[in-house]
């Protein structure tokens, strides 16, 4: 495989990897502006934007769009994060120029309709009213809220039901002309592909001297003893404890993964083990990681019914001990780091997920590493390594717990805030 970077005179970085061993191409556009970029009082912004990309431009109907993938059976999506929104499309090989060509034009040329505006929002109000019903979801943004407080990385990046209701298109064209911006662009793909041809398409469209887009207000919270509870009248419970952790360039970041994967990425995990296979607390259990450009955080979520909730974070507080404190084995740093290698191996196995990894990796300023790098610096990690995240992150007095369930805070006195 071969990585290829051009920085065109438009400020539009390309970064293509080549596999000439498949028939398909995936290309992205990448905008690095996410929801934690929004004014507060336009929470949702990105994402109102991103569906309305779909709805037709100056020169393309919706039904123009929508034809051009499915005539050569491609498709063409896109999805919202915090700190990046991405445009994206799959189709073969031969059909890149065609998808290049569409999906520039969605990005730099939405109509932005008022009738189009008003359609969408209906559809995000009822994606919000959705979430609202699904706690197992709906307890990772109060964790985020919780752990984050007012910064923009705690917000839903779908916004919140008042600010979706007043987003006109004027706030949402200037959105569009403030971070869709040359130099905020990464055009990235992957698959059986030329780089000289990507970059000539690429630069088509893009206007050269546009300035970049403000500096993104610093995500700097204090590492405490936080707890978040919404009383619902729910079946089951679901929490969420976690807390800060390190940003997407750190030295440690492979040694969190695999610290991640012993405490609850697999079926052979600490957690899954103790809380499911042995105890039988909980169906779903699992541990997660986010790596922002300047900042990180860690969960472990479990849902479970509300009669087992304190024996379950009684569970999950004791591992976490255990982990900070006497750190890990040999026996399980060696199985940790090969589930960790294979999953990556997998993970890279077509040229979305390739795609996905040359363009996040860039938006956000990470290391762009080989698939040989990564499995080799995996295969660096010492117990020491991991030992040394878990003392970083995992101590009692950093813990944030979220809940969903039929609790009031009262019931959880020692998970109150100091202050």
């Amino acid at each position: 495989m071969r990585v290829d970077k051009t920085l065109l005179p438009s400020g539009v970085r390309v970064v293509t990897e080549s596999m000439p061993e498949v028939r398909s191409a995936a290309l992205g556009f990448w905008v690095g502006s996410g929801s934690r970029d929004e004014p507060s009082d336009l929470q949702g912004s990105s994402h109102f934007l991103e569906h309305l990309l779909f709805k037709g431009t100056s020169s393309r109907t919706a039904r123009d769009i929508a034809e051009a993938f499915d005539a050569v059976g491609g498709e063409a999506n896109a999805f919202s994060e915090k700190e990046f929104t991405c445009l994206f499309g799959r189709v073969l090989d031969r059909d890149l120029p065609m998808a290049s060509e569409v999906l520039s034009d969605m990005l730099l040329n939405p109509l932005l309709s008022p009738d189009d505006i008003e359609a969408e929002r209906r559809v995000i109000l009822e994606e919000l009213a959705m979430l609202e019903d699904t706690p197992e979801d709906l307890v990772h943004d109060v964790f985020a809220e919780a752990l984050f407080g007012e910064h923009p990385l705690g917000r839903e990046i779908m916004g919140t039901i008042a600010t979706v209701k007043i987003i006109s298109r004027s706030d949402l064209a200037s959105f569009h002309d403030a971070n869709y911006r040359s130099p905020n662009v990464v055009v990235a793909a992957s698959g059986n592909l030329e780089h000289e041809r990507v970059v000539e398409w690429a630069g088509q469209g893009f206007a050269a001297g546009e300035l970049a887009t403000a500096a993104r207000v610093p995500a700097r919270p204090k590492a405490s003893r936080k707890l978040r509870v919404m009383n619902k009248s729910t079946e089951q419970a679901h929490l969420v404890m976690g807390g800060l952790g390190y940003p997407a360039h750190h030295p440690l970041r492979f040694a969190w993964g695999v610290l991640d994967n012993l405490l609850g990425g697999g079926m052979s995990s600490r957690l899954f083990q103790e809380i499911r296979e042995k105890r039988g607390l909980a169906y779903s259990v699992f541990s997660f990681r986010h790596l922002f450009s300047e900042i990180g955080m860690y969960g472990i979520y479990a849902g479970t019914t509300p009669a087992n909730v304190s024996e379950v974070l009684d569970v999950i507080s004791t591992e976490l001990d255990q982990m900070s404190e006497a750190g890990v084995t040999e026996e399980e740093l060696e199985r940790a780091k090969g589930h960790m290698k294979g999953g990556v191996v997998l993970a890279l196995e077509d040229p979305f997920s390739r795609m996905t990894r040359l363009g996040k990796s860039e938006v956000v300023g990470s290391e762009l590493l080989s698939l040989e790098q990564i499995l080799a610096t995996v295969d660096a990690v010492t117990v020491e390594d991991v030992s040394r995240v878990a003392r970083d992150l995992l101590s009692e007095d950093r813990r944030t717990l979220a809940v969903i369930g039929p609790f009031t805070a009262d019931y959880f006195d020692s998970w109150h805030e100091a202050s």
